[in-house]
């Protein structure tokens, strides 16, 4: 009670203060080498703390002592995690999460949009499946797995002819290239014209089954389809692509009007009878 009692307004500021500075270093670290440290003094701390709890003091001194190492180690072992810190910082970005996380975004839209114009304007064929909420770990997990950036340089290098991971689709989420080599299952509407291939079937076919989006380059004619819900579109302009590409990557940044105009645009381009 006399520790509520005490307890003031800038006290509360100074524990949020706190906690959301330990929070954005540690995500600062995610990803690196320094995490996998950061988690071994995790550890001995909190086994030093059960071993205060149950007064084991042979083994609450000798973790004392290696955290005390630890500490001193610290600034040598996490020298160039600790000189990005403080670029970061001198930057503005440690604390802008969604800002870093939109350039991030911006970058695998320009990348992927790069990719597929290249592919379509040299006919090489391609399907990449976009995954949203439900997910296609069934289809992937036999396939070839990458969990890999994003770049314009792995999805040419996946489609180009010959290379062994072109013939299947590429399967990507919201911040890397799942897997490559996928098979999809085909579509049974008997309403496709003839003169799509498997690949379009395929993506009209993991879109039934599932909420997934895919982008289909046709290597003989060199258009780029969008599948959802089980339906074509018919070619998509640079500028369409482009926009679907950053609704994908970062929807927050778009309000639900130009969504949905989006969604218009692409949805009169189907073809009501023929496929």
């Amino acid at each position: 009670m006399s520790f509520f009692a005490n307890f003031r307004i800038h006290d509360l500021v100074d524990i949020l203060l706190v906690a959301f500075l330990i929070y954005r270093i540690l995500l600062f670290f995610v990803d690196t080498k320094a995490m996998q440290l950061v988690r071994g003094v995790l550890i001995i701390a909190a086994l030093g703390a059960l071993a205060r709890a149950l007064d084991l003091r042979t083994i609450t001194w000798l973790l004392g002592h290696l955290l005390s190492a630890i500490i001193i180690a610290i600034p040598i072992v996490f020298q160039p995690e600790l000189r990005r810190l403080l670029e970061e910082l001198g930057r503005g970005r440690l604390l802008s999460s969604s800002k870093r996380a939109g350039e991030l975004a911006e970058g695998w839209a320009d990348d992927l949009a790069k990719a597929i114009i290249y592919l379509q304007q040299h006919r090489i064929g391609a399907l990449i499946v976009f995954q949203r909420e439900t997910g296609l770990r069934e289809i992937w997990r036999s396939a070839v797995q990458l969990r890999a950036e994003i770049t314009q340089e792995l999805v040419l290098s996946i489609f180009w002819p010959n290379n062994p991971l072109h013939d299947g689709a590429v399967i990507i989420d919201k911040q890397s290239v799942v897997a490559a080599a996928c098979y999809l299952p085909l579509s049974d509407n008997t309403d496709i014209s003839r003169w799509y291939g498997t690949r379009h079937r395929a993506a009209v076919g993991v879109t039934e089954a599932s909420d997934a989006q895919a982008l289909v380059v046709s290597e003989e004619q060199g258009h780029v389809s969008l599948a959802i819900r089980g339906r074509l579109s018919r070619p998509l302009t640079e500028e369409q692509l482009s926009r679907f590409l950053r609704r994908y990557f970062n929807p927050q940044d778009d309000n639900l009007t130009a969504l949905q105009r989006l969604g218009r645009e692409i949805k009169s381009q189907w073809p009501k009878l023929n496929w």
